[in-house]
């Protein structure tokens, strides 16, 4: 046994079923010690495609998903992705090689100081000097990932601690002291074997603990009546449920739509908690949230600062009593005092609030109809606008036309700008944890490892990839990894020959499009040569018909991209954020 196996049955024992990478000398013994255990290796095109798949587990499991890359570039490859799963609290543990102890600051390859890369944007970072630390160093990995506000972590494994004790004695010339020919050579290797009996040493008496179950924060009891009153009196109270509060995996978004349901309140959904109740349900809002925030007189936060999103909380009116629910006190106190913060996980303070108070769903039936109303007036305004005729696909019809074709068992992949964001507003998941989108990074090219990672834990959903044309060019190799792993992924590129998002203001603002032009590419094409199928889709009449198609290929594990030709629109007019 090697420190590649003892690293294998760590993440067998922790519940890893697959494990994301892109090859490299200094981390091969983990991947064959990983498949040696029955866990699936998927070799991706680049290593952020890793960190992002890795990120997909863990948002729709629980489990932290872990990738494995090489030294120095293989690491540095991946923070971005490891910035994107710090700001979106995603459990994410990190595998780095790395120069081999012995060897670290003379000049050998690839080797950077990569804790002082890593530290400002994990939770945890660790090198490990000694096989037999291995394994609690992982262990620890797995629990600090998990515990209080998830977050990714990095483990720096040398490649002297993974190879078995006669390989890596013959890698850095390590031989018996009696071969030397001079008092410099028997200094030097007496030097490297009293090296290698410190790296090897208790490496074989060393097993791996059981999986690891945090504690959930809980809330205090008296914060949770104090809220059930609040919300007992209320008039007008709003629910927002963010990505935070979905990240126990699906037992705990299911028992989360009950405590919703059970409170009455009407909720509006963002980021990963997107289709918690499903695509249609009485208490979900899914338009003119600014307003209704600034009419309420209650607003819980559940999982969801108050940053950008929010306007940093002008949204909600002054007058409004805040309750925000979240594991991290930053978060919850971020540019706004809260009336009430109540540090704790967020689903399972809601279920506990739902508990202690009263049943309103009758008391607050005309509120929610008001805002109800509103929606029904918006969403008549954008089915208008899908209408509007063209030479080419009108962006709302197409994602009305998606929308459609959806099936219950279903997951959408959000990975662009404006196309996305249209999308957003017309396309409803069906269930929970069927969206996965960036996060509060706004990070475009996360698409093909998120859809890689859903289509993997969830084998039997259709699985959609929405691609803006600016973004597809991140991930479009990845095409190959889908067809050399089986995996039947819908990607649709939005193509409108432009970064349209930041074109609408930096043309209307600046007289300029400098920068934000790009070509209606044959994207399809590019999915042919590397052997999936690709569809072309410049008829407004043949939508419907080609997104049958390519569900069609999809559900015969064939990768398929249908590039949409999209005309002019000016829904998302004025859409730039701070």
């Amino acid at each position: 046994m090697h420190g590649g196996d003892l690293i294998a049955s760590v993440l067998q024992r922790q519940g890893v079923q697959f494990l994301f990478t892109l090859c490299g000398g200094h981390i091969s013994p983990i991947l064959t010690g990983a498949k040696a255990l029955g866990i699936r290796v998927i070799d991706v095109r680049h290593e952020a495609t890793a960190v992002f798949a890795a990120d997909a587990i863990a948002r729709l499991t629980g489990i932290p998903g872990v990738a494995a890359v090489t030294a120095g570039p293989g690491v540095t490859n991946t923070i971005t992705a490891i910035k994107n799963a710090q700001l979106a609290q995603s459990p994410v543990v990190l595998l780095g090689g790395a120069t081999a102890t012995v060897l670290r600051g003379r000049g050998a390859l690839q080797d950077i100081d990569q804790m002082a890369l890593f530290a400002p944007h994990v939770k945890s970072c660790e090198a490990v000097t000694r096989v037999k630390d291995l394994v609690p160093a992982l262990e620890r990995a797995f629990a600090t990932a998990l515990e209080g506000v998830p977050g990714p972590v990095f483990v720096e494994c040398p490649v002297d601690l993974l190879y078995d004790e006669s390989t890596v004695r013959e890698m850095i010339g390590a031989k018996a002291a009696s071969s030397a020919k001079s008092v410099a050579e028997m200094a030097l290797q007496l030097y490297l074997r009293a090296h290698m009996a410190r790296v090897f040493a208790g490496a074989s008496k060393v097993q791996p603990r059981e999986r690891i179950v945090p504690e959930v924060p809980a809330p205090f009891p008296t914060a949770v009546a104090r809220a059930g009153r609040m919300l007992q009196q209320a008039e007008r109270p709003v629910v927002v449920v963010g990505s935070q509060a979905t990240v126990r995996g699906p037992e705990a978004a299911s028992q989360l739509r009950g405590a919703l349901e059970r409170l009455g309140a009407p909720v509006y959904l963002s980021g990963m908690a997107r289709g918690l109740l499903g695509a249609r349900h009485e208490l979900l809002m899914r338009h003119q949230r600014t307003a209704a925030l600034r009419e309420a007189d209650v607003v819980v936060l559940a999982g969801v600062p108050c940053d950008f999103r929010l306007n940093y909380g002008l949204h909600i009116g002054r007058k409004a009593k805040l309750i925000a629910l979240n594991r991290s006190e930053a978060d919850a106190t971020k540019n706004r005092r809260p009336s009430l913060a109540v540090i704790a996980d967020a689903a399972v303070s809601l279920r506990a609030i739902a508990d202690a108070a009263a049943p309103g769903s009758e008391r607050l039936a005309s509120w929610r109809e008001q805002l109800r109303a509103r929606d029904v007036l918006r969403e008549a305004e954008i089915e208008r606008q899908a209408s509007g005729g063209g030479a080419l696909v009108h962006p709302l019809a197409l994602c009305a036309a998606i929308d459609r074709a959806l099936p219950d068992d279903s997951v959408l992949v959000a990975d662009g700008g404006d196309f996305v964001a249209t999308a957003s507003y017309v396309t409803a998941p069906r269930g929970p944890l069927a969206w996965l989108d960036p996060g509060v990074f706004g990070t475009l090219g996360v698409g093909a490892g998120f859809a890689l990672g859903a289509k993997l834990v969830r084998p039997q959903a259709e699985v959609w990839l929405l691609w803006g044309d600016g973004s597809c060019g991140y991930g479009l190799a990845e095409f190959d990894t889908f067809v050399r792993h089986g995996l039947g992924i819908v990607a649709v590129v939005g193509n409108d020959a432009s970064w349209a998002q930041i074109a609408r203001d930096q043309v209307h603002l600046l007289g300029d499009d400098v920068g934000t032009t790009l070509r209606r590419s044959d994207y399809e094409r590019v999915a042919e040569a590397l052997g999936g199928a690709g569809l072309r889709l410049t008829d407004p009449a043949a939508t419907a018909q080609t997104v049958a198609q390519a569900q069609a290929l999809a559900k015969a594990g064939t990768p398929v991209l249908l590039n949409a030709h999209l005309g002019a629109s000016e829904f998302r007019k004025g859409s730039i954020s701070m």
